[in-house]
């Protein structure tokens, strides 16, 4: 069984010198401040029918260095905010193709602090990391051990709301090796009592990990709350309470997804999910902290991108099924299933329960579309088009 190839990032925390976290500092304000003002330049252009590619803004970057009032960004390295043009080229180009929204100006006080820099722009020999800019490693704390070989070919150096450092090497993992192939199959569906719910009749439960936390976060909010607005030091420090609270709790959260999802990819190979509109789920105010919570859509992010890693399939199937009103057993359609119901009786005599049904009936349509293609019901509105994922399998690598 060969190895696939993947380029995989992986991060690390690291603890920088008060020189360093001032260098990096000054980085990450030089990279918003080039970000804004190139998009404010495409912004303005763009009103006057004007289109501004990269390098129109990489030449306004060497011109706005040689004034007074910018001379300052020749002081940091100039490779991130070269990557910062061309990170504002992507939001661009995933614009104009109906992927995103307009691009949106950096935040000083709400934006990630980040900066990422290309393989001119640091050196990483023996375990040692150093970046432009700067006279000694960053102490990286090596919690894991990288390839076997590898070659970092980007470095992005970012600090959390929370003020923790990380830095994130992109490297080409050649030990990501295929699952082996098995028979088995299994359809999911999400909800809030149980996170997923198996065709096989397992459920998972919802750790609920922000309920867990919600009455040291809301200490730390009231008393964020009752600083004065400004940037004083009393209201960074109870700012900074609060990130931490919010960091611990997606720790949490991510931890247990990435061990859920590795498992249900080794244990089956082909996964079936709802195509869930999240977004618009968590309009509905009396449920959109459980949901936010739940984190649905970074559940289906690592399951569809670990799937291309394992030699996996997941299938996503139209958010339309009406996969709680089918009975698994007959395929009679129920007119009404108020969500109080968990458990019905079908007129053919079968009993469900509603959780188990629902995996049932998308495991079912889910292996139809595999098969043949076959949609359930067209999707309604879909900016851009159909999704990659409607009721097709993601496509494996060769």
């Amino acid at each position: 069984m060969r190895a696939s190839h993947v380029k995989r990032a992986f991060r690390y925390r690291f603890y920088p010198s008060d020189a360093q976290a001032a260098e990096l500092s000054r980085t990450f304000g030089c990279v918003r401040k080039v970000y804004n003002l190139a998009l404010a330049a495409r912004t303005q252009a763009w009103s006057r029918q004007v289109r501004v590619n990269y390098n129109q803004t990489s030449a306004m970057l060497t011109a706005w260095k040689k004034t007074g009032e910018l001379a300052y960004l020749n002081d940091v390295s100039s490779v991130p905010l070269q990557q910062a043009l061309r990170h504002l080229q992507m939001a661009f180009t995933n614009f104009f193709a109906k992927r995103a929204k307009y691009p949106r100006f950096k935040s000083r006080k709400k934006s990630r602090r980040s900066a990422e820099y290309t393989t001119s722009a640091f050196r990483f020999r023996d375990g040692r990391l150093t970046l432009a800019k700067m006279a000694e490693p960053l102490d990286i704390v090596w919690s894991r051990p990288l390839p076997q070989g590898a070659a970092p070919s980007t470095v992005t150096v970012s600090q959390d709301a929370a003020g923790r450092w990380y830095v994130s090497l992109l490297c080409e993992d050649s030990c990501v090796q295929p699952l082996p192939a098995t028979d088995a199959a299994i359809g999911i569906d999400a909800g809030l009592d149980h996170l997923l719910t198996l065709s096989t009749g397992e459920k998972i439960s919802n750790p609920r990990h922000e309920r867990r936390d919600r009455a040291r976060l809301a200490h730390a909010q009231r008393r964020l709350a009752r600083k004065a607005k400004g940037d004083g030091a009393n209201r960074a420090k109870a700012r900074l309470k609060v990130a931490r609270v919010c960091a611990r709790i997606a720790d949490r959260r991510r931890d247990h997804l990435h061990k859920l999802t590795t498992r249900l990819l080794r244990e089956n190979q082909t996964i079936v999910i709802e195509d869930l509109a999240v977004r618009n789920m968590v309009k509905n105010g009396s449920l959109a902290r459980a949901i936010s919570d739940a984190a649905w859509s970074q559940l289906r992010s690592m399951l569809e991108y670990k799937a291309q890693w394992y030699n996996r399939e997941v299938i996503a199937v139209d958010r339309w099924f009406p996969s709680s009103k089918l009975c698994s057993a007959c395929g009679s359609l129920q007119q009404k299933m108020p969500l109080h119901v968990r458990t019905w009786t079908c007129d053919c005599g079968t009993t469900h329960d509603r959780d188990v049904n629902a995996a049932k009936n998308i495991l079912a349509v889910g292996l139809t579309a595999s098969v043949c293609g076959a949609g359930v019901r067209p999707q309604r509105k879909t900016p851009g088009g159909q999704s990659a994922t409607k009721q097709k399998p993601l496509q494996r690598e060769p």
